[in-house]
């Protein structure tokens, strides 16, 4: 036994960590299999700062940020991706061993480890025929439960949360847990938010980033959204200088005028290309499931063969048939129009062969 494996937390030795993009790998040149946006657009650096602790919360990107959504500022928390916002609100509001978190598969995968690497029980009910919260079965198993992760366009599934089931799950847990719905990709079907709720509701939460239509997934800039009581107390866990000056002056920009509208273009352009995968894929017979998000979720019969036969040419897809519910399911981001012609094309062929 390594000294690593006999100093680690027993709770953790068995602990299988998230898969991410990165860590699975793959070979090719066409990489859709992280949600990322395909475009990566320039920005201008001030270096004169990079000697000094940046600001706790910088007030470009919180005053941007807020005004971007309608928001006070002292409802805006920026952290290091929204994966940071899950573990802080873990962190600041759930005893381990006592307290737990809810969360509904198929969905992110985040919620249960960040929950499981602070000895905080996770409590799973799986959505029903429709991919949405079970609110009754939920109800069954809300004792001791502190938060509920909800994930609107959920991924990897593509379904948007319906706001008869959150209002439902609000009144559910007033004054008991906070409901945190994780908007990462509200931006594809952005007059879904759920954020016009968040002042009526002080235990909603609401979760942002600016990896997925923002194109900034290698920045690692997140946002936790909620009442000013909530942001105060995540304020006193979050670490002393959680957002690098780089960061800050980059997500400054790109909440600017000329950033918003460069965003919002090329998510009506990524939107349009989805509409024309999805409608080729139906048209030679594939079960492709619509999606509110920058991906779509193909069900095949051999998942294996169609990452096979995608990788072939050079595409790396990600499979999800071992979630509670997708089985069979292969899971493409949506790249650009060359990239989805290059899909298209392999998916083609294997479609053929597989018919």
């Amino acid at each position: 036994m390594s000294l690593g494996e006999k100093l680690i937390r027993p709770s953790l030795k068995d602990l299988v960590p998230y898969e991410s993009a990165r860590r699975i790998g793959g070979n090719g040149d066409v990489w859709l299999n992280a949600n990322e946006n395909p475009y990566s657009s320039e920005f201008n650096l001030d270096c004169s700062r990079f000697n000094r602790y940046p600001e706790f919360q910088p007030t470009a990107v919180i005053d941007g940020y807020a005004e971007y959504t309608g928001l006070n500022a002292d409802q805006v928390l920026c952290t290091r991706g929204a994966d940071e916002g899950i573990e802080l609100l873990i962190r600041t509001f759930c005893d381990p061993g006592k307290d737990k978190v809810l969360i509904c598969p198929p969905t992110y995968g985040m919620y249960a480890i960040s929950a499981e690497t602070n000895a905080v029980e996770v409590v799973k009910v799986v959505v029903d025929e429709v991919f949405q919260p079970d609110v009754d079965a939920i109800k069954a198993q809300a004792d001791g439960v502190k938060l509920v992760f909800l994930c609107s366009p959920n991924n990897p599934t593509g379904h948007l949360l319906e706001r008869d089931r959150l209002l439902a799950l609000l009144d559910l847990f007033a004054d008991k847990a906070l409901v945190v719905v994780d908007e990462a990709y509200i931006e594809f079907a952005a007059d879904t938010s759920m954020q016009d709720l968040l002042n009526d509701y002080p235990h909603l939460v609401i979760l942002r980033t600016l990896s997925k239509a923002f194109g900034l997934a290698g920045l690692r800039c997140g946002f936790t959204l909620a009442s000013a009581d909530i942001i105060q107390q995540i304020s006193k866990v979050i670490a002393p200088y959680p957002v690098p000056e780089p960061v800050a002056q980059v997500a400054a920009q790109a909440l600017s005028t000329a950033g918003l509208e460069r965003m919002a273009s090329q998510v009506a352009e990524l939107n349009g290309y989805k509409q024309h995968f999805v409608e080729a894929l139906k048209a030679l017979g594939a079960d492709a499931w619509p999606s509110a998000g920058n991906f779509v979720m193909i069900k095949t019969q051999d998942p294996s063969a169609c990452m096979k036969a995608a990788m072939d040419a050079g595409i790396i897809l990600r499979d999800q048939s071992k979630q509670m519910k997708l089985d069979g399911c292969v899971r493409v981001t949506i790249g650009s129009q060359q990239e989805m012609e290059r899909t298209l094309a392999a998916l083609r062929v294997f479609l053929k062969e597989a018919a």
